[in-house]
């Protein structure tokens, strides 16, 4: 599974055909700029990534009840990743109003999220059972609850181990893209 970035692409780098492309709404400044994208790559699978208690700039936020309008009249949104997910009950309000057709993938970015993966993957229906772990928030994680550093590798290894065993698809950051380009500032500020 190869999924390449809205701001990867808009820099007019070529990705292999089979690519998914990932909307980030914390990214996306608009639900018009959300469904302009979606339109332009409606020949791709769409992978959104919802963010959820994100604290961090850019800070966008939307409710489901705006989305899932867009959501069903695109039926090329394939996946949801859910930020900050800890527990089955972070995602309960998105299994019940989701459409079906669209994998919900749980966002890792605590210790709390790692210890509880299993009780957060056994809640979801779909067959196909995907993880997204972001490194960098779980390192701030465990920093922040004055753990030390060497529990990042045991916090890693713990959930490849469990993705081993369970058959689960664990997807993770493979390097990003620095440009002097970028003049935006609006995006990093509410």
């Amino acid at each position: 599974m190869l999924i390449a970035s809205q701001n990867l692409i808009n820099y007019g780098i070529p990705v292999p055909e089979n690519t998914i492309y990932r909307i980030n709404l914390a990214w996306t400044n608009t639900l018009d700029e959300l469904k302009i994208l979606l339109e332009k790559h409606k020949t791709h699978d769409i992978f959104v990534d919802l963010p959820i208690h994100r604290t961090k700039p850019p800070n966008n936020k939307y409710s489901l009840e705006d989305i899932i309008p867009i959501f069903q009249s695109n039926p090329n949104v394939k996946y949801l990743a859910i930020s900050n997910v800890e527990s089955s009950n972070d995602l309960k309000k998105y299994l019940d109003v989701l459409p079906k057709s669209i994998t919900i993938i749980p966002k890792i970015e605590s210790p709390t999220g790692v210890n509880n993966i299993e009780d957060t993957m056994n809640s979801i229906p779909s067959v196909q059972k995907i993880i997204m772990l972001d490194h960098d928030d779980l390192y701030s994680s465990m920093l922040k609850k004055n753990e030390p550093s060497t529990n990042f590798v045991l916090y890693i290894n713990k959930l490849v181990d469990y993705c081993t065993k369970n058959n689960v698809i664990l997807l993770r950051t493979i390097g990003v893209i620095f440009s002097d380009d970028e003049k935006r500032v609006t995006d990093y500020v509410n």
